[in-house]
């Protein structure tokens, strides 16, 4: 076991010296700010890619968590496997995971509690060069004060599986559950703003049948979040939705990026 994870892609989707980095997240929340308003969401879903395209998109929804700073304790951080196919979530072993601004500790003992879940394993495989839950943790580490970490890459799984292991995790006020998802890939820009809205609106009816397979690639995890939150009574909201031709692409061919907050 390695005690620590090590950053896989600091220097490419987000700055690897801390002082830019702190810069950086800091002038995307400033940016982000008049939509910091009310009490802080129990469940967050945002997008994963280089900073420069989707750091303004996530600013968005992590502004909002402001409220919580001293509150939140505990983050499941749930997100999809982009490079190691496997079935069902993998957590890991590592005690800690590191980023330029720090190491966020994890808490083994709700991770070594998931051993129960068949649909669970530990797979550090799925994890060293994973970045939809990487790049979440230098906005985790800005917004909040310390917390532990509980994070799981998703694989080949059923929306019920993950609701499964959420529900278990739910906690209360201390935990905040994040999804890390992006939304439709490479169409042309008014393709995919039409796209993009459809998988908003389900995402708003807490109706993850409606979300297809390729409008979002952490559809899985963010179908187990919406079954989760359609049980407990919860509304999501939509925050922001652009996409990389609204912030530092061309537009032939975009990524969507939504920001959606439940409570």
């Amino acid at each position: 076991m390695h005690k620590l994870r090590e950053p896989a892609v600091a220097g490419m989707f987000y700055p690897d010296d801390p002082a830019t980095l702190r810069r950086q997240i800091q002038a995307l929340l400033t940016e982000a700010e008049a939509a910091a308003t009310g009490p802080a969401p129990k469940a967050i879903i945002a997008p994963h890619a280089g900073y420069v395209y989707s750091g303004p998109v996530a600013a968005s929804v992590y502004g909002r968590l402001a409220p919580a700073r001293d509150r939140i304790r505990r983050v499941v951080l749930l997100g999809p496997s982009h490079r190691v196919p496997f079935h069902g979530l993998a957590a890991p072993s590592n005690e800690a995971f590191r980023t330029p601004l720090g190491d966020v500790p994890l808490d083994t003992e709700a991770i070594a509690g998931l051993s129960g879940f068949p649909q669970v394993q530990v797979r550090d495989d799925a994890h060293a060069w994973e970045h939809s839950l990487e790049v979440q943790l230098p906005f985790l580490q800005t917004v909040l004060g310390e917390f532990k970490l509980i994070p799981l890459v998703v694989g080949d799984a059923g929306y019920a599986e993950v609701r499964e292991v959420l529900d278990h995790l739910w906690g209360g006020d201390e935990t905040l559950i994040v999804i890390s998802s992006d939304l439709s890939h490479y169409h042309d820009y008014d393709t995919a703003r039409a796209l993009d809205r459809a998988t908003s609106v389900a995402i708003e009816a807490l109706a993850p049948e409606r979300i297809d397979y390729d409008h979002a690639c952490g559809r899985t995890p963010v179908g187990g979040l919406l079954l989760a939150a359609r049980a407990r009574g919860l509304h999501a909201h939509t925050l922001d939705l652009r996409n990389s031709g609204d912030t530092a692409g061309p537009r032939n061919q975009v990524v969507g990026y939504g920001a959606y907050a439940i409570d």
